[in-house]
């Protein structure tokens, strides 16, 4: 993995490759090619509802998992439709967002990854580091809406306390 005028340390390379075999296990593609046109996020893009990196031009290797959040929570019918322009027209886009961010700080807890790879500097408009500290905190946003999608559940169900909730996923991929 090349670094596009940031360099990615031993560490990143770890997580970015137990990022890679969790996201392909959940039935997310993920395909190492070159991107030839501009991408939302540099050296990573959607296409058809794969995840495409390009190796030479990834900058931030944590923002494959937020990419596969994207395609995530799309529902599954709707998947191959993604793309980079597709993902900003679709009409619950917001909420879809918020779900991306909440999903992608799941992934960490689970992966045992450090949420700063994901919620770095210069992502979210420069706020990661603060999105990853409430989260850990256990100020969460999109989760409500995770809930809504059968996806995690907010709350302790007092009558069924065995089943996980958030930051614990229930499925990883929308139906």
């Amino acid at each position: 993995m090349s670094a596009a005028s940031t360099i990615i340390t031993t560490e990143q390379t770890a997580f970015f490759q137990k990022a890679v075999d969790f996201i392909q296990s959940i039935g997310i593609p993920v395909l190492f090619k070159e991107i030839t046109g501009k991408s939302f996020l540099p050296g990573i893009s959607i296409e058809s509802g794969e995840i495409v990196v390009d190796p030479e031009k990834l900058k931030y290797p944590g923002d494959i998992l937020h990419e596969a959040g994207h395609i995530a929570v799309v529902p599954s019918a709707e998947r191959a439709l993604l793309n980079e322009t597709t993902i900003c027209t679709r009409p619950m886009r917001e909420a879809e967002e918020m779900m991306s961010i909440a999903w992608s700080y799941a992934a960490c807890v689970h992966l045992d990854i450090d949420a700063g790879f994901v919620f770095h500097n210069e992502g979210y408009q420069k706020g990661g580091s603060d999105i990853a500290v409430n989260f850990k905190e256990g100020r969460y946003f999109g989760v409500p809406m995770l809930q809504w999608t059968g996806m995690a559940l907010e709350k302790t169900n007092p009558e069924h306390p065995e089943i996980p909730v958030y930051p614990q996923m229930l499925k990883w991929a929308r139906d």
